[in-house]
């Protein structure tokens, strides 16, 4: 079976099995309680900045959908793309994490390329992204035998019909489906430029309880079209279009609404002038 290479193993998260599982450890031990619980989880949303920032975040979302009925198949939005950008799908073959290989759920891809247009990356043809690799390890620890499908879209109203039929296609295949959408929040600061608010401590409350604090709103309350809209009106997402297909996917598995369970940003791990949120939701029954 071919097997795409874990890229960003060795800088963005550790590159051994000991050592993943070592920071796992410690991200389990600092875990937040997961919301609703009794209630099946159907996704949820994360960030994807390396494993120091924000995988702590990552995998708190991550473990809580481990209540109600164990998913087959865990389908991952994700991708930096513009709205004009293509879909971009790796539908065969496995994703190498150092916990082990993750297999790919080929039947759902083949189902949803006979459907919708994608760009077919291959184990030796595609772009590296971070988005949907740094979650891997996390997917292989809680799920050792789920198998994945790692979809791109752009932040397009298309994108959210791929999400709704994820879930339609999946449900009619007898598949128990989970969906994650993998986005960064607001990136301010001189290196991303983008400084509204200057520096310093006002700029930091402003991301924090105005920019980031409307999309999240929307994320909890499951409005795809509108996550999309405000991430191009105040660039307070980054993957807008991976977060409204997984909530968009999420809704249609019967989710009713988001639940937050942590939010945070790189200036609290490490206080720059330049910084990026991140935000936990899962989705709930």
């Amino acid at each position: 079976m071919a097997v795409r290479s874990a890229d960003f193993a060795g800088s963005w998260y550790p590159r051994t099995d000991s050592e993943c599982r070592r920071m796992i450890e410690e991200f389990a031990r600092a875990a937040a309680p997961c919301p609703s619980p009794g209630k099946a989880k159907f996704g949820g949303i994360v960030p994807h900045a390396g494993w120091v920032f924000s995988g702590k975040v990552a995998f708190n979302v991550i473990i809580c959908l481990k209540s109600g009925v164990l998913p087959d198949t865990i389908v991952i939005f994700g991708r930096h793309l513009h709205p004009g950008s293509r879909n971009y799908i790796f539908k065969q073959g496995s994703w190498e994490t150092p916990l082990g290989n993750l297999e790919i759920d080929n039947e759902l891809g083949d189902r949803l390329v006979s459907e919708f247009s994608f760009v077919v990356e291959t184990s030796t043809s595609y772009e590296q992204d971070n988005t949907i690799e740094l979650q891997l390890p996390f997917i292989k620890h809680v799920f050792p035998r789920v198998k994945i499908l790692p979809i791109g879209v752009p932040p397009s109203r298309g994108s959210l019909q791929i999400g709704e039929r994820v879930a339609e296609i999946g449900q009619a295949m007898g598949r128990q489906l989970a969906v994650i959408g993998s986005t960064d929040l607001t990136h301010y600061g001189y290196n991303y430029g983008f400084t509204p608010k200057g520096v310093g401590k006002e700029a930091v409350d402003w991301v924090k309880n105005e920019n980031d604090k409307r999309v999240v709103d929307l994320m909890v309350n499951m409005d795809a079209e509108g996550v999309i809209n405000e991430a191009s009106r105040n660039f307070n997402a980054c993957c807008s279009g991976a977060a409204a297909s997984a909530i968009a996917a999420a809704k249609r598995l019967g989710a009713k609404r988001g639940e937050k369970i942590i939010y945070t940003t790189s200036y609290d791990v490490r206080p720059d002038s330049s910084f990026v949120g991140y935000v936990g939701i899962v989705f709930p029954s």
